[in-house]
């Protein structure tokens, strides 16, 4: 049986992926490494082809959130050194027979690690360390430098790199809490070089950092959102291209009388007779009540049609008046011209969480 034609596309451009490498590779020195963030199913899209193209690509090693994103990569075939960001304690064993590298952030974590690799007889492990130099999420903080130095330096470990990551890398300059942080890490740094005959690597930026602070770029950085077209800056964002574009398509259109209410708990009144038309997308694929009451609108025929009233789980409803359309018109939420961060901007969120919470039922095509 032929699958039917998609309600809802999320077209992915990995052409558009390239061009953000190498905006990205022109930022940074030569020296300097490329650190593929691809957590949360690479941020929305399709972890393994968008892995894969980063490998082509040249990155030189990836990250993720968790063990278990890190096992999927392995289990498609991926080699590439991986970072996993918050190992869980419970997860050690699977990281380790993965070949996965710990990122460790607390001295039950590494404490823990430590006793695993020993009783395997493991040697040089490749190990990473987080200290919190003021995000306050997780990490060592910045006056057990002496315990971590002291057990890294025991036979089971190999420490990669030590990092920390700042709180506001796209705010305006100067930044008092980035400033410290950056303060902070360089004073970590200059203890670790201090303490080893072969230093390890020192990375502190995201995205948004690789183009606002340069000069702490160090021995590698780290990116996710910027190869998918944004880095929380308008004129940053500008050099990038959007991965990205989703698509739904219009399932009915109806006229609505003056007065009448349209949507859940009467949430919106028409103020004169209208034309809505239903879209067969909500809030469980992603597209969140916030969005609702008129604050986004959605491109049909090259014209712009807001939403209305309050989003449903499966469907949501845009006004049509004006616009020459009929039930199958293709509809356009975000795009090269309308961006995810545009659209989130309008729902008061960020295209993070815009693009990640794009749910299964919208089907991922790529194009190449």
């Amino acid at each position: 049986m032929l699958a039917p034609k998609p309600l809802n596309s999320l077209h992915l451009y990995l052409t558009h992926l390239d061009h953000n490498f190498g905006v990205i590779r022109n930022q940074l020195k030569t020296t300097t490494q490329i650190i593929g963030v691809v957590k949360a199913n690479a941020y929305g899209s399709l972890a393994i082809p968008f892995t894969k193209r980063l490998v082509e690509l040249g990155v030189d090693k990836l990250a993720v959130a968790y063990t278990e994103e890190g096992i999927f990569l392995r289990e498609k075939g991926i080699k590439t050194p991986i970072m996993v960001f918050y190992p869980q304690q419970h997860t050690i064993p699977d990281l380790i027979a993965a070949n996965l590298e710990p990122c460790m952030y607390s001295k039950a974590l590494l404490e823990n690690i430590e006793l695993l690799l020993n009783k395997k007889e493991i040697k040089n492990y490749p190990v990473h360390i987080k200290y919190n130099t003021g995000l306050n999420r997780v990490g060592f903080p910045v006056d057990e430098v002496d315990f971590v130095l002291q057990k890294t330096k025991q036979p089971c470990f190999r420490l990669e790199s030590v990092y920390s990551h700042l709180a506001a890398t796209e705010e305006d300059r100067p930044s008092k809490i980035c400033d410290l942080q950056i303060e902070r890490f360089n004073q970590i740094k200059l203890q670790h070089m201090a303490a080893s005959e072969k230093p390890p690597q020192f990375h502190l930026l995201n995205s948004s950092g690789v183009f606002n602070y340069p000069e702490c770029q160090m021995d590698a950085v780290r990116c996710g959102i910027a190869f998918h077209g944004y880095a929380n800056n308008v004129a940053w964002d500008a050099l990038l291209k959007p991965v990205a574009e989703l698509e739904s398509i219009i399932s009915q259109i109806h006229q609505v009388e003056k007065g009448e209410a349209v949507g859940y708990d009467n949430g919106w009144i028409a103020p004169q007779k209208v034309q809505i038309a239903t879209l067969p997308l909500g809030h469980a694929d992603g597209i969140g009540r916030h969005f609702g009451h008129h604050k986004v609108q959605v491109t049909i025929n090259g014209q712009q049609a807001p939403i209305v009233g309050n989003i449903c789980m499966d469907m949501l409803m845009v006004d049509v008046s004006g616009i020459r359309c009929q039930a199958g018109d293709r509809v356009r939420f975000f795009d090269q011209t309308q961006t995810a961060a545009a659209f989130a901007e309008k729902g008061n969120t960020i295209s993070y969480e815009l693009l990640t919470s794009l749910g299964p039922r919208i089907k991922r095509q790529l194009h190449d």
